[in-house]
């Protein structure tokens, strides 16, 4: 495909489909609590499988430089099928046992040749539009994140088909996306440097960008992960199991795929004009106060309750490609794929310690206050954003709009 519109949409196109897998266990936990009686230390595990699969993976692209030196398109396919492989085998597989968590380790693993790829190869079209173009990949990351909630609500109790379903769309995009076209600011291959992935906490404003980041991704996963448990759990209160079920299953996907599709969407179309640290700060403000609040509504109101997590869904994913877009800006044109490498990386680390962290806060706090660990998250990101604010190479984020 030519042209930046008809490139652009393919690769979210593809993003989508290959992003389904992220998730697609975690979506379909509460089926397999009910067939095979897996207990919470599990359910954390299929998800922080994945995460720690990403770091791995990143940590591996960031330091051999793959993302700068690999044509984006061919990382991208490989990444894709692999994942698929290893998606597909679960279903061969016994779900409390341990080769399932190998097998999310390496979608995990897969994922660093998609995500972080997919905001390079954006990149190359940008033009006075990058926050509007990476918030555009990162909506469909969250929208492709967010659709095995959506096929398993319709799945019914057989988990299979979620799976089944992720793995026939990133087979899909493993295809199309050799179809994508680089745009004009596509960089030549830079020679390996091992060091070069250190540039992204050594360069003060890079630092400072990568710190929001961190506060940002301290939030945003372990919400995403939890928060089909809390709503099915708040929903039971006040209706029949079934019900409940299938309205938390596809409240989550609306909160974190379609509010999160907006956030991002709409946040790149504002900090392109308003500047980066202006929206991440209003959107970690808002985030953090949602994880202050959504548990005094636990139980009560399900129309209140959706519509709180609909404004968290909109706010906590908004300030994510703004993170990106602004190390796009601050990197070294030839590096930015490793620099976009090493923050989603650090990023994914941090998420490992609150998806573990939600079931001891959930035990000791109750649903009531379990979330209210997240909000120092946003706390920390707000303040490095304010400090990169005032840096002088702040300039360089969209145009001069800080």
């Amino acid at each position: 495909m030519t042209g930046k519109f008809a490139s652009l949409t393919l690769l979210a196109i593809c993003q989508i489909a290959t992003m389904a897998l992220w998730f697609s266990a975690t979506a379909v936990i509460p089926s397999l609590e009910v067939e095979f009686a897996i207990g919470a230390a599990q359910a954390s595990l299929l998800t922080s499988a994945v995460q720690f699969g990403f770091v791995f993976g990143t940590l591996g692209s960031a330091v051999l430089g793959l993302a700068d030196r690999i044509d984006p398109r061919r990382f991208f396919m490989i990444s894709a099928l692999v994942a698929t492989a290893a998606n597909t085998s679960i279903l061969a597989v016994d779900p409390g046992g341990n080769a399932i968590l190998v097998l999310r380790f390496l979608t995990g693993a897969c994922m660093a040749g998609v995500y972080p790829l997919g905001m390079k190869m954006a990149s190359t079209w940008a033009d006075k539009d990058m926050g509007l173009l990476i918030g555009v990949l990162v909506g469909a990351v969250t929208l492709g994140s967010a659709s095995p909630h959506l096929f398993n609500a319709f799945g019914g109790i057989d988990w299979r088909f979620t799976l089944a379903t992720g793995s026939a769309c990133s087979l899909a995009a493993a295809l199309l996306i050799n179809l994508f076209q680089p745009g004009p600011n596509r960089t030549k291959q830079p020679p390996f440097d091992a060091q070069a992935a250190l540039s992204g906490f050594r360069i003060p404003s890079l630092r400072l960008a990568n710190f929001g980041y961190l506060g940002h991704m301290w939030e945003l996963y372990a919400m995403w992960s939890w928060l089909g448990v809390f709503l099915d759990a708040s929903f039971r209160l006040i209706m029949d199991g079934g019900e409940a079920t299938f309205w938390a299953r596809t409240a989550t996907f609306v909160v974190i795929g379609v509010a999160g599709g907006i956030g991002c969407f709409g946040a790149g179309y504002l900090a392109d004009r308003l500047g980066r640290t202006t929206i991440t700060i209003a959107a970690m403000s808002i985030s953090g106060m949602c994880a202050l609040l959504v548990g005094f509504l636990f139980g009560g109101s399900p129309v209140l309750l959706f519509a709180l997590c609909f404004v968290w869904g909109v706010t906590i994913v908004a300030d994510s490609a703004q993170f990106s877009a602004s190390i796009a800006e601050l990197s070294p044109p030839e590096r930015i794929g490793t620099m976009l490498t090493v923050q989603t990386s650090m990023g994914f680390l941090t998420t490992l310690v609150t998806i573990h962290l939600m079931p001891f806060a959930v035990e000791a706090l109750g649903w009531r206050y379990a979330f209210w660990v997240l909000a120092l998250g946003p706390l920390f990101g707000v303040w490095a954003m304010a400090r990169l604010r005032k840096h002088p190479d702040s300039v360089k984020l969209a145009h001069g709009r800080r």
